[in-house]
């Protein structure tokens, strides 16, 4: 796969890396059900993303039945198993609290498990405007907080982070071009129909400009939202990845019949 520089077209790219991680996904027996998640570099850095369409079964994950965190993705395929279900891809899906629990909204099965919080407060997520993931019936949205509070969707499931990255076309105001605060970062892009949603990891530190560049350069979305640096990791078998550390708070994957 021919890497995408700082003037290759994004599109004609993506495409070649599409096709390429969908005929490996093939050959090691991922077949067509597992997502295809494509590994690229843009500006010399390196970058993973993973797409999802309205019509996939994408679930936010935190406990398991017996009310016990399952904070890494061996637990969630393990707990999909009984559905005759595994992970096609998954990520770690915004900030928690030291007993795992979700900072600030988080809605799971249309139920609302913890609260949305609008206020400034320390750290990325205090970083107004910050924003939902929100998983409709009919369509992926981005939304910053504060719209979300005064107007709450119909979310089957939702987890708020922060900062935004991308909103409406516009990089958050408080990002610096040239900071030197570069991290290993994961965060969600949704197209502008919401039809599609697109998630991405960095495989090289990055600053919040460069990975909101990402989003807007290369894929060509305009609302995209963070959801953490550092602890950030990826499951995505058809890349033979499934990244593994302590036990996170909550997951966001995109759920698969059993091969």
């Amino acid at each position: 796969m021919r890497p995408c520089s700082a003037t290759s077209p994004p599109g004609s790219t993506a495409m070649t890396a599409k096709a390429s991680a969908l005929a490996l996904a093939l050959v090691w027996g991922g077949g067509a059900a597992l997502a295809v998640c494509t590994k690229t570099e843009y500006h010399d850095q390196s970058f993973t993303y993973c797409e999802t369409g309205i019509a996939d079964d994408l679930r936010l994950f935190l406990n398991d039945g017996d009310g016990q965190v399952l904070g890494n993705f061996r637990n969630i395929d393990a707990a999909l198993r009984d559905e005759g279900k595994q992970l096609g891809f998954a990520m770690n899906a915004g900030m928690y609290h030291r007993d795992r629990s979700p900072v600030g909204l988080y809605i799971e099965g249309g139920e609302t498990l913890s609260r949305i919080v609008t206020s400034y407060g320390p750290g990325n997520f205090g970083m107004l405007p910050n924003g939902v993931f929100c998983i409709e019936a009919a369509q992926y949205r981005v939304i910053e907080s504060r719209s979300f509070a005064e107007d709450p969707p119909a979310c089957l499931y939702a987890a708020q982070s922060g900062p935004m990255l991308v909103i409406e076309g516009e990089y958050h105001p408080r990002f610096i071009v040239e900071s030197d605060s570069r991290l290993i970062r994961n965060g969600v892009g949704v197209s502008a129909d919401g039809l599609r949603a697109v998630f991405v990891i960095t495989d090289t530190p990055v600053n919040f400009h460069e990975f909101a560049r990402f989003f807007r350069e290369y894929l060509g979305l305009d609302q995209a939202l963070y959801f953490d640096g550092n602890v950030s990791r990826l499951h995505a078998p058809n890349l033979r990845r499934s990244d593994w550390g302590p036990l996170l708070g909550p997951i966001l994957g995109k759920v698969v019949d059993l091969e």
